[in-house]
């Protein structure tokens, strides 16, 4: 973690996080990177360790960023579902996207992951 601000109650498990704001409850899984992002967080925790095992055995997604994503200048806003390998990096630079029925927006060439959005694993933006 380098310059960056963590809220109370994360569950944060050996992933890098630079210059962003990680909000109250957020869930960031093994070898995610998030760069030049604000998360919001969670209202609540969701699951338990037990019941996140059975979601993924079923094939939901707990709230949180999951394995292996890579998020760069973004706002995820609360509860939001992210699967493992998301890449939110908005590469092709695209400055304006209306797309809140995938879960996002673009505006401004920053990607917005609205609340309560799931991003299924392997996601690209």
């Amino acid at each position: 973690v380098t310059d960056s601000v963590i809220g109370e109650g994360c569950v944060i498990k050996n992933c890098k996080i630079h210059h962003s704001v990680v909000g109250l409850r957020s869930c960031i899984s093994e070898g995610a990177i998030i760069e030049d992002t604000l998360l919001m967080g969670a209202d609540y925790y969701a699951e338990t360790e037990a019941d996140k095992k059975l979601l993924a055995e079923n094939g939901g997604i707990p709230i949180g960023i999951g394995k292996n994503s890579h998020i760069r200048k973004a706002i995820i806003d609360k509860n939001a579902r992210i699967g493992d390998n998301v890449k939110i990096l908005n590469a092709d630079n695209v400055q304006e996207a209306a797309r809140e029925t995938d879960g996002y927006f673009i505006k401004g060439g920053i990607v917005t992951v609205i609340k309560d959005a799931l991003l299924p694993s392997g996601t690209v933006i």
